[in-house]
């Protein structure tokens, strides 16, 4: 009887001359007898009948692999499928990565499981193989892929094996060609127990690479324990992104500069952003990650499954995500809803400067088979209108982007301090992540980069405002969801950074001896405790809630009349640091206060207008929240000044960065794997940490210094407006009221 590859969990497709090929681990057995493993692969036609196909496991091409290396005469492994020989490895040849160079494809797998073996060594250890497209027959449309060269690559040899790791295999996911030329393969491996026990210590992600595919080096730096299936993409030049499945539920993305020597988690953008199922087979399911270049923007395309718990039969359906490194957008749906559990995927992006054809995007996914075929099914889907929706949301960020421009001048109290770059696209938008403005409808108030949306507590008491909402009544307000959103969470960089601004008008005179809130941060604990409050009462001062300590007042009387627009920043910053400014005047004195008890809990969402308490009375005021922008990193002291009406005029210069954070450019903090993030950095203006929880303090606007003179300020990404509204604010010469939000939270979330 012939072989039948019966298919495991890793699937790929690769790109080589215009053709593009799908390429799976099989395990080949005969009736009465032992198998072996091999690679099946197969040419993906396109066709107009149909965008999604089922890979008919017959016909795809399998390959068993057995040690041949390229100095050697010609290998049973060359022959054609089907021929008689068996693997010299006598084991499963598993969790393949393919990279393309030239002409050659190299490809990268794990070896497990040797016979007749009782080392727990000889059951691991990497394969890599060497070959390159050909035609079975004479037929030109039958092109497979063989494999020649195929060498064993032993975890004690040129690999540079790390003591503290038991063994290594292939890790399945995405490999990359850099830019230099460098072959960059994911693995995994397997930490030895330190009390020496026999059970298999936590799994680790890194990579291994060679300019020559000769000589390889395993990377010195690694993920944290209990990450695994690693893909590994090029974003931007040299720096190398690894997406990896962790224990406790989230994916954590690593970022690394020098080919792994070193990796720091991404905490700031794209870490512990997905979830994944921690319990069973599901925590391995891997995931499609790519580049491309879209509409003059370079993006990263990502594909994990998405379970539902409110419908559906329970199975995760895959979902396509687009991603700048800022703003994160679910484009949709790839599995039906109805298919088995997705176990793999992977994705190709094919461009073309040819008029006459598209480009395309390509998902190839895996899902688990059913009783009577044990086997995992493959999926090609193409996914043409996925990629139009994907060009419709860059066409969208590019609008948003170009009235964040126009909106900058008229965001600042003393507009001729800015030059022109200052509220430039690319500065002003440096980190912005979310925008919400004048698109509310019923209880959504919506984002105008398309990621996650507020809802708004309408019970009658919120009605649409230019630009924003009019919150009145009890119970007002709306919940931006951090924590909250569910299973991914778009907006986790909040637990350690972020900047969040808004306008903010109030209309009437709080009464009684609860103070009206304005805006703030929840916890995700029992009754949703404030993190960080403003609000405002009818003492006509601005109270600062910090960490659960007592109120902070900022002392300048409240006028509805000529002081109900105010620009006000909160500062969370280093993880148990908090601040809050009034038109850039810092609330509760000179030094942020000490945040309590942030280690073990994460947000669970921003409240904006009102923190939805039904006890509160409110009925005689009402706020008006606009333009509410969110961003990824803090602004620095500079910046803040900004939004000082009282401040001299001051030149920008040269960029700045912000001590204990990384540059702008990256978008947020990064922590270092494997350690606990940093608690501790400068504060601007030379202030310190003065651990001022709880006290009440005055802010004397004369003793602010006018500082960092010769700072450039990026105003940290200013979203949405236009020339009309500048116009109108520069004839009335009244200061719209902005609340400002900014934050650098470094606990380790879990």
């Amino acid at each position: 009887m012939r072989r039948k590859g019966e298919f495991a969990p890793r699937s790929e497709s690769f790109e080589m001359s215009g053709d593009v090929f799908a390429v799976a681990e099989a395990q080949c057995k005969e009736e009465g007898k032992g198998g072996a493993t091999g690679i099946a692969s197969r040419l993906l036609t396109s066709t107009d009948e149909s965008s999604k196909e089922e890979l008919d496991k017959n016909k795809l091409k399998t390959q068993v692999l057995e040690e041949c290396p390229s100095e050697e005469a010609a290998c049973a492994s060359q022959k054609a499928a089907g021929a008689d020989s068996q693997s010299k490895f006598g084991g499963i040849v598993a969790r393949p990565t393919t990279v393309v160079q030239g002409s050659a494809i190299y490809m990268l797998a794990g070896i497990y499981m040797r016979e007749g073996t009782t080392d727990f060594d000889d059951h691991w250890g990497l394969l890599l193989a060497r070959g390159n497209v050909s035609v079975d027959g004479d037929d030109a449309r039958n092109k497979r892929i063989y494999l020649t060269d195929v060498d064993a690559l032993p975890s004690t040899s040129n690999t540079q094996r790390k003591e503290s790791l038991k063994a290594l295999i292939g890790g399945g996911g995405s490999g990359v060609k850099m830019n230099d030329d460098t072959l960059v393969f994911p693995v995994e491996g397997m930490k030895a127990n330190e009390d020496g026990a026999e059970e298999d210590g936590k799994a680790v992600s890194l990579i291994i690479y060679s300019k020559d595919a000769k000589s390889w080096t395993l990377s010195k730096g690694m993920s944290a324990d209990g990450c695994s299936d690693p893909s590994v993409v090029e974003w931007e030049e040299g720096k190398l992104m690894m997406m990896t499945a962790c224990d406790g539920g989230r994916r954590r993305v690593y970022e690394s500069g020098d080919k792994g020597d070193s990796w720091a988690e991404a905490l700031g953008t794209l870490s512990r952003v997905w979830g994944n199922k921690h319990t069973g087979p599901e925590k391995g399911v891997g995931s499609g990650f790519t580049t491309a270049r879209i509409e003059d923007r370079d993006v990263m395309l990502v594909t994990l499954p998405v379970y539902s718990s409110k419908d559906g039969n329970g199975n995760g359906v895959l979902h396509l995500w687009l991603t700048d490194n800022t703003h994160i957008v679910d484009i949709g749906p790839v599995s039906g809803k109805e298919e088995a559990d997705v176990t793999a995927s992977s994705l190709l992006y094919k461009s073309t400067e040819s008029k006459d054809r598209k480009d395309e995007l390509i998902a190839l996914y895996e899902k688990k088979g059913n009783g009577e075929t044990p086997s995992h099914d493959m999926v090609s889907v193409r996914l043409t209108a996925q990629l139009e929706k994907v060009k419709e949301v860059l066409a969208t960020w590019k609008k948003v982007d170009e009235r964040v421009s126009q909106l900058c001048s008229t965001l600042l109290a003393g507009k001729d301090r800015l030059s022109e770059t200052a509220c430039s696209a690319g500065k002003i938008t440096d980190g912005l992540v979310g925008f919400l403005s004048g698109n509310f409808s019923e209880s959504t108030w919506s984002d105008e980069y398309l990621g996650v949306d507020a809802t708004v507590n309408n019970d009658g008491g919120a009605k649409k405002a230019d630009k924003g909402v009019r919150f009145t009544g009890r119970s007002a307000g709306a919940e931006w969801p951090v924590g909250k959103q569910g299973e991914n969470v778009p907006y986790h960089f909040a637990n350690y950074n972020f900047t969040l601004v808004a306008t903010v008008s109030i209309d009437g005179e709080p009464k009684g001896d609860t103070p009206i809130p304005l805006l703030g941060v929840k916890m995700n604990d029992d009754g949703y405790p404030i993190l960080l409050g403003l609000s405002y009462d009818k003492e006509k001062k601005w109270r600062f809630l910090c960490g659960g300590g007592q109120n902070k007042e900022h002392s300048r009387d409240w006028d509805p009349e000529t002081t109900k627009e105010d620009h006000v920043v909160i500062l969370l910053r280093n993880g148990n640091q908090g601040s809050a400014y009034v038109d850039g005047q810092r609330v509760g004195g000179n030094a942020p206060c000490g945040l309590k008890n942030t280690d073990s809990k994460e947000i669970s969402h921003f409240y904006i207008g009102g923190d939805g308490d039904k006890t509160r009375k409110q009925e005689d005021v009402s706020v008006t929240v606009t333009n509410v922008l969110l961003y990824n990193r803090p602004l620095d002291s500079t910046e803040i000044d900004a939004y000082n009406p009282n401040k001299a005029s001051i030149p920008f210069l040269v960029n700045t960065t912000i001590e204990g954070t990384v540059s702008s450019s990256t978008a947020g903090r990064q922590q270092q794997a494997g350690k606990e993030p940093l608690l501790e950095s400068s504060i601007a203006n030379g202030e310190t940490a003065g651990g001022m929880d709880g006290q009440e303090e005055e802010v004397n606007t004369q003793d602010r210094d006018v500082n960092a003179a010769a700072l450039n300020s990026g105003l940290g990404n200013v979203s949405q407006g236009n020339n009309s509204d500048a116009g109108t604010l520069r004839e009335s010469r009244l200061l719209p009221s902005l609340l400002l939000l900014l934050g650098l939270w470094g606990f380790a979330a879990l």
